[in-house]
């Protein structure tokens, strides 16, 4: 049971995450997450299998001390936006920016008595702060296709952006390889400790 919730916290978070990217695309020009429907809170229309489902799963049963994963990812049209090289950098803060303002409102849940008198509830509330931070935090890392690339590529000049860009078919082997090292949990965790600590969550 505890695993099952785990994983729905998390898979919540990230439809979170990626309903973010697509409204701010759409309020900033590109409609086409609208357009196919992925403008969403429909688990259905962002489940993918890996990232979703199966990567999430090893990791808990790992006892990893990070828990990350992804949805299908909303699809963006960078060219249909109103400034593409600036607006780039708002769609790429959405996602993480969502994660941080949901666990900041799961935080004043805590205040209210009578969810503080719930064991159950606390452990609930304190899984789903957790995930969306770690979300948010290990998002921002700028690599791609993480949404710090695209911040990334939005401040670099195109010349440099363009070069770097041209890492992202090697992203996922980046991540894979920083984590197996313990790389990535080193930065992570401690960001995500800090950010729990201001939020008066203590793990």
């Amino acid at each position: 049971m505890n695993l099952l919730l785990s994983l729905c916290i998390f898979f919540f978070a990230v439809i979170i995450h990626e309903y973010a990217h697509g409204w701010v695309a759409w309020k900033m020009g590109d409609s086409t997450a609208r357009f196919m429907g992925r403008l969403t809170l429909n688990p259905l229309a962002h489940i993918d299998p890996l990232g979703t489902i199966l990567l999430p799963l090893i990791l808990i049963i790992t006892h990893s001390p990070v828990l990350f994963g992804w949805a299908k990812p909303v699809p963006v049209d960078f060219f249909n936006l109103n400034n593409p090289k600036r607006d780039m950098i708002w769609v790429g803060l959405a996602g993480p920016m969502a994660n941080i303002i949901f666990a900041i409102a799961l935080s004043l849940l805590l205040k209210i008595p009578f969810l503080m008198a719930s064991h159950l509830a606390v452990s609930v509330i304190t899984v789903s702060i957790m995930a969306n931070l770690v979300l948010a935090v290990f998002n921002i890392l700028p690599i791609p296709p993480l949404d710090g690339s695209r911040i990334m590529m939005g401040i670099l000049p195109y010349n440099l952006g363009a070069e770097y860009a041209k890492i992202e078919p090697y992203g996922f082997i980046i991540i894979f390889g920083l984590l197996w090292i313990g790389f990535i949990n080193t930065i992570i965790w401690p960001v995500v400790i800090f950010l729990s600590h201001v939020l008066g969550i203590h793990v």
